[in-house]
């Protein structure tokens, strides 16, 4: 019998508990460790490449079979990682309200508000930091800041029927995703000798903000698979900024093109919460772009 595990609730399934005591989904844990184990955190564009939809569906197939395949592509990996956020009953963040998204601009306020989080919903969010801040300490191999991977993860941690709505609450949620980001990689830094702090204990910890800055922007575009220049070799540095809610401009030619492209079915709703992420990506890299890059690199088209 097959049993699928997406699109299901957490407490449905077997949990275990990760090395930092969070409960979650098993196969969660199982794909973390084989896109470890294959060196997937730095593997340039990690979590912001999409895959082949065919290799996705058979290895989701096995998945659903109870087998992890060896040497799966750690860019399908990492799409069913996101996906399997994305095909939840409820967002993971649906328990906070846009309005309380929107209030908050300092890590602090932040923190507080995740606070409000059901102990299932705050363990997943957990996990999913953590996961997060491994990627950014791999930047240098992988291009992803704390940003970056903000933007593809932040429209698979909410689900709402209005696609405006969903587009604006994304760039909210995107802003609180980087800022527990880097209070996690701030905290790492702070007990390098004692070993990695626990965000589902530090929750509750106030600190102090700063600012958040990358020396280098991303050299890669959305679905770019090209080499970063070999001049860049500057080492990152954690900060946090308020203002990057203001960044995001000119969104209204992409949200209606999504508009025109999504319909009733779930099937299109899933799409468009991964074409989301391409908004995302292609406003932070081009500010003034229309919905399509130049050439054939359209966030776009490549994400159908």
């Amino acid at each position: 019998m097959i049993v699928s595990v997406f699109g299901i609730s957490a407490e449905s399934m077997q949990c275990s508990y990760d090395t930092r005591g969070n409960s979650v989904p098993t196969i969660l844990l199982l794909m973390q460790e084989r896109l470890y184990s294959q060196g997937g955190l730095k593997a340039e564009g990690i979590f912001r490449i999409n895959p082949e939809n065919s290799h996705e569906e058979e290895v989701r197939d096995q998945l659903n079979r109870g087998i992890v395949p060896d040497d799966i592509n750690v860019h399908c990996l990492a799409g069913l990682i996101k996906a399997w956020f994305r095909e939840l009953p409820a967002g993971v963040l649906d328990g906070l309200s846009p309005e309380q998204v929107l209030q908050c601009s300092t890590e602090e306020e932040f923190i507080e508000l995740v606070e409000q989080l059901k102990p299932t919903e705050t363990a997943l969010l957990n996990w999913a930091i953590e996961l997060m801040a491994d990627v950014v300490e791999q930047e240098e191999s992988n291009k992803m800041n704390a940003r970056n991977i903000a933007m593809v993860f932040a429209p698979n941690m909410t689900q709402m029927s209005d696609p405006l709505t969903a587009l604006m609450h994304a760039v909210q949620v995107m802003n609180l995703l980087k800022a527990l980001i880097v209070k996690t990689l701030r905290e790492r830094g702070e007990t390098e000798d004692g070993g990695y702090s626990t965000m589902s204990s530090s929750f509750s910890d106030r600190q102090t903000e700063k600012e958040f800055d990358t020396q280098r922007e991303m050299e890669t575009r959305c679905e770019s698979t090209g080499p970063a220049s070999e001049d860049d070799d500057e080492q990152p540095r954690y900060s946090y900024s308020s203002e990057d809610r203001d960044e995001i401009e000119s969104l209204s030619e992409m949200e209606g093109s999504f508009l025109r492209q999504l319909d009733e079915n779930d099937h299109a709703k899933n799409d468009f919460r991964k074409q989301l992420e391409g908004i995302l990506c292609s406003e932070h890299d081009n500010p003034t772009s229309s919905s399509t890059f130049d050439g054939d690199s359209s966030c776009l088209n490549d994400s159908k």
